[in-house]
């Protein structure tokens, strides 16, 4: 057996999993903020454990030796770390690259069909969009039958809209923003946003400050106007930042829904106007008409791609 250590870093929380060749196990859940290093935290982990090699995803972009957290302030050297506990392999890719790699060996079961409309072209282009605190995009590409993971930055493109209403709350958002990206209002952060510039548009101070999960929870009780349309508006938009990554991708292999909101609104999402904007792109509506759109529902999706990727690299250790 091959004993490997799995590892999913968010700026609150660090998930660790073993993992062998039978599978994923001793999933523990610690807390950043008990640590003063990712090593430190490691070993706390580990106590007598020897993996030889680790596949982590982190919530930061990775592009050399030197990792550096967005929102928390532990820094490491990855190099560093694979000297420090004999690794022989040590992988750390962003956290939406392991969302990404997951989609492949995904069961159907946590796979939900958006609309009735496209079926999955077998080795095309795939989409992953994943609306949580900030909005992640990545892509699947097929080259000799096997996907690899493209991460981005997809969600700072430039925000879209259709309507003179989507214009005007922008606009306000521009007081506030220099540069209005998709995640400015495809995201918890950006519900908020899309609410408190209605709330401007409208002149109602008389609403209160509210949080996503408050104005969520309003919005399907239907006793917030503003809050219902807030979300059908993020939803919207949403669709619409998906349409344009199917259509730059020709990801008719699928767009992919990984994101933590749309999961807890449930029929909410499947009744809003998601997959009408998602295919309201003009003369390419039958295009998008043939890409099928699916919410991903696995609980612990970022260690299923940390997994996968532990398989591939089995085969070069």
């Amino acid at each position: 057996m091959t004993l490997g250590l799995l590892a999913d870093i968010g700026a609150t929380n660090c998930r660790f999993a073993l993992a062998d060749e039978s599978g994923i196990s001793d999933e523990t859940n610690l807390l950043c903020a008990d640590y003063k290093s990712l090593e430190e935290a490691m070993r706390a982990y580990l106590q007598d454990k020897k993996p030889v090699l680790a596949v982590f995803d982190i919530a930061a972009p990775v592009t050399g030796d030197k990792v550096v957290m967005t929102n928390h302030p532990w820094e490491f050297s990855i190099e560093s770390i694979k000297q420090q506990f004999s690794l022989k392999i040590f992988e750390v890719m962003n956290d939406f690259k392991a969302v990404a790699l997951a989609i492949p060996p995904m069961a159907e079961k946590y796979k939900m069909k958006i609309g009735s409309n496209g079926t999955p072209v077998k080795n095309a282009p795939i989409g992953i969009l994943g609306p949580g605190t900030g909005l992640g995009v990545a892509s699947l590409v097929s080259v000799d039958g096997h996907y690899h993971a493209v991460p981005g930055e997809g969600g700072h493109v430039t925000v879209p809209v259709k309507t003179q209403r989507e214009f005007d709350m922008v606009q306000a958002l521009h007081s506030k923003y220099r540069h209005v990206s998709a995640e400015r209002v495809c995201s918890g952060k950006g519900l908020v946003n899309i609410y408190n510039a209605l709330r401007v548009l409208d002149m109602r101070a008389d609403l209160p400050n509210l949080s996503a999960e408050e104005i969520s929870t309003k919005a399907m009780e239907k006793s917030c106007g503003l809050c219902d349309e807030s979300l059908t508006m993020m939803l919207g938009f949403l669709g619409t930042v998906a349409g344009n990554l199917a259509v730059t991708l020709g990801a008719f292999g699928g767009i992919y829904i990984a994101g933590g909101i749309p999961m807890k609104l449930g029929e909410y999402f499947f009744n809003s106007s998601f997959r009408k904007d998602f295919e309201t792109k003009g003369r390419y509506e039958e295009y998008l008409r043939d890409i099928p759109t699916y919410l991903v529902t696995h609980p612990n999706i970022a260690f299923e791609g940390l997994y996968a990727e532990y398989q591939r690299l089995l085969t070069t250790a």
